[in-house]
């Protein structure tokens, strides 16, 4: 014999972007549509936005399995359709009229329209990982007298805002690294590497500027590797997960011989965003530049780097600049321009007597950057 509930389900409406991500502040609205067979008493209907981060993972001690769990709660927000059962500060709401729901749903469809506003806060971005998540949901559940409830939820993915608003994030890198070769070989290498800043957007290319110097009797061949470093946290515990994402390999460079090297690594659309403001969560990355030696203990340089969110680039690109356009010079500049980014075009002026300056980048305000990485090994330090 079929129920009285036909269906209960929550839907809402898409961003405003092709990503389909929300921010700080933007509204989510949808609704919930309730389907019954026949006339349905409703003691309670609600839909509830939610953000929130969870951790949970087991450890074997022995004859022991312990569990190690933490989560942070960011906001709840529950609207009513139908009763209040909780506390003051929940909101009742109204159907189009104006008027209030009835609580018994005649045979049919049904639906109830929602808004949320998402909170001005700092929270991380969505976020899902081997043994922990960031979840945003949309909850709705019907409560009905001696019945078990009916409940549904849907996902929403929320990227946070001004993640790009730290000075550091344009700090240009640089580190070296010499080499003696003894065994199989002799002589030394050295590697004089460059990148000009430290963010990076999903889709952007990853520019590695390297003055490479084989003065050895072997030939030598530069390595990139763009890895990532999963960190989960839990009652003073800490569980770490990392993985190499993707690859380059440049051309050998023959022995007694210096180069110049300039490599891009394309960063797909696909790779998560760094979170770095999660209490029990960070997602971080790593670009590890070394020079493959046979029968040698390969040198290899590791720099951190921030993935930002696509959507926010500019609609308006401009073409990358072209490798003649890099040498190899220390970076120095006070302001370096990010690439593949246009700055805003002033006004023009009438009958200007010389060009008008760009617009200077946005100004960027504080920012958690990387915790120090400690206890995993000299390969993803």
């Amino acid at each position: 014999m079929p129920g009285t509930v036909k269906s209960l389900t929550v839907n809402y409406n898409p961003a405003a972007n092709e990503q389909n991500t929300f921010t700080n502040g933007d509204i989510v609205s949808g609704e919930v549509t309730l389907q019954v067979a026949k006339d349905c008493k409703i003691d309670s209907l609600l839909i509830q936005f939610k953000g929130k981060a969870n951790v949970e993972w087991t450890e074997r001690h022995g004859q022991i399995t312990v569990v190690y769990h933490a989560k942070d709660k960011y906001f709840s927000i529950k609207h009513y359709f139908v009763g209040d059962k909780d506390n003051g500060d929940d909101e009742t709401l109204n159907n189009q009229i104006g008027k209030t729901y009835s609580n018994v749903a005649a045979p049919g469809c049904h639906v109830y329209p929602f808004t949320f506003q998402i909170p001005f806060q700092d929270m991380p971005s969505t976020f899902k990982g081997s043994v922990g998540k960031i979840v945003y949901s949309l909850k709705t559940k019907l409560s009905r007298s001696m019945r078990i409830p009916d409940i549904d939820s849907t996902d929403i993915n929320f990227v946070t805002a001004d993640i790009n608003s730290d000075p550091g994030l344009m700090t240009p890198q640089h580190e070296s690294k010499d080499k003696k070769l003894k065994f199989f070989a002799s002589g030394t290498v050295a590697m004089d590497v460059n990148l000009e800043k430290t963010g990076f957007f999903q889709g952007e290319g990853l520019k590695v500027l390297a003055c490479i110097e084989n003065n050895s009797s072997r030939a030598v061949k530069p390595k990139y590797c763009v890895y990532r470093k999963h960190s989960f946290f839990a009652e003073g515990n800490r569980k770490v997960c990392t993985k190499d994402l993707f690859k380059e390999v440049g051309e050998p460079i023959s022995p007694s011989a210096n180069k110049d090297v300039i490599q891009v690594l394309p960063i797909p659309l696909d790779v998560e965003p760094s979170i770095l403001n999660c209490s029990i969560i960070k997602a971080e990355y790593r670009l590890r530049v070394y020079l493959d030696i046979k029968y040698a203990l390969d040198p290899k340089i590791k720099f951190p780097i921030v993935i930002l969110p696509a959507a926010q680039v500019p609609a308006v690109m401009a073409p990358p600049p072209a490798a003649s356009d890099f040498g190899f010079e220390p970076f120095g500049s006070a302001n370096p321009p990010a690439w593949g980014i246009v700055p805003p075009q002033p006004p023009a002026a009438p009958q200007p007597s010389a060009p008008q300056p760009s617009d200077p980048p946005p100004a960027y305000g504080a920012y958690g950057m990387y915790p120090p990485l400690m206890d995993f090994g000299n390969k993803y330090q």
